[in-house]
Formats: C-alpha cells, structure tokens, sequence
C-alpha cells in the first residue's frame, strides 16, 4: 500500500512542547521563521557546498526531528512551511521507491503539461533516479535558485497526483480501499503542488515569511 506521507516524528511530544513553550504559538512560529531562515543562509553561504551535503545525507538517514516537528505548525506558504513540504517528499520518497517510481511513470504518461520536464526526473525514471531528484531539488533549494527548486518540486507533485489519481482509477472496481487510499494521496500531492508554487511566487516578489 503507498505511503500516506505521515509526519517523520522520532521523539515524544513533550520534547518538542519544551524547546518552544507549548502555550506560545506566536513563540513557535518565531522560531520556526527563525531556524528556517538560518539553515537556509547557512547553506548558501558556503561556497564549497559541504554544509548542504551533510544536511541532505543526515535529513536522508535520519529526519530532522523537532525542528521538522516545528515547521510542520508553520503556515503551508511560509519559508518554513515550504522547506517542511519539502522534506516530506524526501521522506516519501526514500520510504518507498518503488511505488514512486511508478505513480511518476503513470503520471508522466497521463499528464498534458510541461510538469514532467520541469521537474527534471530521467524518462522513464527509475526508483534510484526520484531519489536523486529529490536530493537535486534539495540542492537547489539550499544553493540555487529557491523559487525555481520549489517550482520544480511543486511539477513533481502534479506529476505524482496524475499517477495516483489514474492509479486509483484502475484499482476503484476490484479494491476501492486501496483506491482510496490513492486518490487522498493525490490530493495530499495536489495541496503541496499548490503550496510550493505560490511559496515560489512569494519568494520571488520577496515576500514569503
């Protein structure tokens, strides 16, 4: 069954509540704008390129934990909220290959529209190939072009939608459980496509918080 794409948390909630205060939101949103803005400097201001290296091999082992936890509050068309959905789809990615690899296929099949090359994945892609996109998006995000890396992700995410909306088709006669399953991970895709691409926007006009 494919990924729901559930949050990556490895520690208690109660860890979380104690870096930033549970009862303070506007506390919490402080510190997710916060550390979001800071790792992103930090990687483009190295120009050897080893800190964004080292953040994509560990997020890729090991999850990012309670700062993750501390973007995903964050508003979805926010610096944090992007890199948060972001992270996500490495996550799913990396979580289960295979079935990726698949949905992208249907997807780049079915979809009329540039999303597919936009996105930049090999044609056709296999399992290892998404899991090198993902990392280059990554790259982009932290060295590149932000709005162009969100952009790209956010094709990624139309192109996977299509698949698993025409996937969820195919299986709706003999195992609609699993076709539901299918078409909420579609629209999960959908929502983040829609997210990432105004975050994109907003980057541009100098306005994503």
């Amino acid at each position: 069954m494919p990924q729901q794409f559930h949050r990556p948390v490895r520690r208690p909630p109660a860890a979380f509540d104690n870096l930033v205060g549970a009862a303070d939101p506007a506390e919490k949103s402080r510190v997710a704008h916060a550390t979001a803005s800071a790792l992103l400097e930090r990687t483009r201001t190295d120009a050897t390129g080893e800190a964004t290296e080292r953040l994509i091999a560990f997020t890729a082992e090991h999850g990012i934990d309670d700062l993750a936890e501390l973007w995903a509050q964050a508003p979805a068309r926010s610096l944090p909220g992007a890199l948060w959905r972001l992270h996500l789809l490495q996550v799913a990615i990396r979580s289960d290959p295979s079935t990726t690899a698949l949905l992208y296929e249907r997807g780049r099949i079915e979809l009329r529209s540039a999303d597919a090359v936009i996105a930049g994945a090999p044609t056709p892609a296999s399992p290892d190939e998404l899991v090198a996109l993902v990392d280059t998006i990554l790259r982009g995000a932290f060295r590149g072009d932000f709005a162009v890396a969100l952009e790209r992700a956010a094709a990624y995410c139309r192109v996977q939608a299509s698949g698993a909306t025409h996937t969820a088709d195919d299986y709706e006669p003999t195992e609609p459980g699993r076709a539901g399953d299918l078409t909420t991970r579609a629209l999960r895709l959908s929502d983040y496509a829609e997210d990432l691409s105004a975050s994109a926007r907003a980057w541009r006009r100098g306005a994503l918080g």
